[in-house]
């Protein structure tokens, strides 16, 4: 009788954990050519004085979904994120063999996959890497520090790395 009562108790948590990720927006193109996305995102940057911030990871990521989210419903995030970056998800499935597209973008963004995901690599208006960020920094509990991700950002704005 334990033994079912476990078994239900698990299969319950693993359906409940699935829905909770259902309900969090798809927010990476997996068609998207990542270095296309990358080239033209540095392009606008570059004009508009602001930096890129590649966030990379996949739907297939709790994390990276949930840290879009985080980051979405936060007005005072938001809005020093809109400020101050073009911000884009790099879609990567560590599960998938690499292409050569794959194999450019991550040796371009200094293999940033070594962090885990999601991954924040910062790139100048040029293009060059400036900083990577292993995510799990940024966390607290089930989630993520306001407080953490507001340092972390507002740490890498133009402004605040060209002084």
């Amino acid at each position: 009788m334990k033994r079912i009562i476990l078994i239900s108790l698990i299969g319950m948590m693993a359906v409940i954990s699935a829905g909770a990720q259902s309900n969090l927006k798809k927010i990476y193109d997996e068609e998207a050519d990542q270095m296309e996305q990358i080239d033209k995102a540095v392009r606008k940057a570059g004009k508009e004085g602001r930096f890129v911030i590649c966030q990379v990871g996949g739907n297939w990521c709790r994390w990276c979904l949930m840290f879009a989210d985080f980051i979405s419903k936060d007005e005072e995030i938001s809005g020093l994120v809109n400020d101050n970056f073009c911000y884009i998800h790099v879609n990567y499935n560590p599960r998938k063999p690499k292409d050569e597209t794959t194999l450019k973008m991550l040796e371009r963004l200094k293999n940033p996959e070594r962090f885990g995901f999601p991954v924040l690599v910062v790139l100048d208006g040029k293009g060059n890497v400036i900083h990577t960020q292993d995510s799990s920094l940024l966390e607290e509990g089930n989630g993520y520090n306001r407080d953490k991700v507001i340092r972390f950002f507002s740490n890498w704005t133009p402004e605040a790395v060209n002084r």
